[in-house]
């Protein structure tokens, strides 16, 4: 008993050393709670973006990827950018967009964790929330799966608005709930890599492949023809990893460029399965804008790709 109250103590203790070290963390952690929300948005965001990338956020004349981000999240309020965002509600607008035979197969959307009969779900599925980013519980063997470890990740997930420590609009008025959908793997048979396209001003630009997520994140960057492109975001890029041009890469450049018509900057994301396209999510802005590029060159040459609308719009 005394080793356990031992062993507590000591992770209280260093939970607290990381938030003293680390500022950032403190803000993070209060903000995901809502007890920043009095911070006015334009305040928050300059805040962060010095923590983040140690920078001042210009917002009167924003130049790289990072303060245009931050520039549509204050001033680009479109309503249809929750039902982009919400991953239940995006299915009827790809539905409409593109076609239903482009959507992973959905099992049941539900209201809570307590609302899923996993009695009557296959052996392998996916559990998502709709409403965040991170909300996620990859089943491949339900005979394995630990519900109450699963329940308790979904809760958490559930009780947060994802706009509160990133300020991302768009999820502000996204109803929480949980989407099932069918596990699915790529030619690897092991993971799911997903090709995210960067889409500037309803062009289509660069293309983000992540892999080894679970050891050691990695990210390689593309452009649309498939060349190399030696930058990092935030995690480091491999070039010496080899990834095939994906068959269907101008059908996914093609979708991409539909779904980004008008819209000044956001990131589509595609899967390729049994060389069939599948959509994966819709982002409007990856990292939440705080990534750091290295080198630096590439977030400002990404912001002279970008042109903001000519009006702000605030909801």
């Amino acid at each position: 008993m005394l080793c356990g109250e031992r062993g507590l103590r000591m992770l209280i203790l260093k939970k607290i050393y990381i938030l003293i070290i680390d500022p950032r963390k403190i803000i993070f952690n209060l903000s995901s709670k809502g007890f920043l929300n009095w911070i006015p948005d334009s305040v928050y965001l300059r805040l962060m973006h010095r923590l983040r990338l140690n920078k001042e956020l210009m917002l009167e004349n924003p130049k790289t990827f990072s303060e245009k981000l931050q520039w549509l999240k204050l001033y680009d309020r479109n309503q249809e950018y929750t039902k982009m965002v919400d991953k239940y509600q995006v299915r009827e607008y790809i539905k409409e967009q593109l076609g239903e035979e482009y959507l992973i197969p959905l099992i049941g959307v539900y209201d809570s964790f307590d609302e899923i009969d996993f009695e009557n779900l296959p052996a392998k599925f996916v559990l998502k929330c709709t409403h965040d980013s991170g909300g996620l519980v990859i089943c491949k063997d339900k005979s394995k799966l630990n519900i109450k470890k699963a329940k308790q990740k979904i809760k958490r997930s559930l009780q947060r608005n994802y706009y509160d420590p990133t300020r991302e609009w768009p999820y502000k008025n996204v109803k929480p709930r949980l989407v099932c959908e069918k596990y699915m793997v790529d030619e690897s048979g092991i993971e799911l890599k997903d090709y995210k396209i960067f889409c500037f001003n309803g062009e289509p630009k660069v293309i983000q492949v992540d892999f080894d997520r679970f050891n050691g994140h990695k990210r390689n960057f593309y452009d649309t023809n498939w060349n190399y492109i030696a930058v990092e975001y935030k995690y480091p890029t491999y070039s010496e990893k080899e990834f095939k041009k994906p068959e269907k890469l101008k059908d996914m450049v093609k979708f991409a460029k539909i779904l980004s018509k008008g819209i000044s900057f956001i990131r589509i994301d595609f899967y390729l399965i049994n060389s069939k396209v599948y959509f994966g999510e819709i982002t409007f802005y990856p990292e939440s804008g705080f990534g750091k590029f290295i080198p630096e060159s590439y977030n400002e040459l990404l912001g002279t790709w970008m042109d903001l609308p000519k009006t702000k719009v605030k909801q």
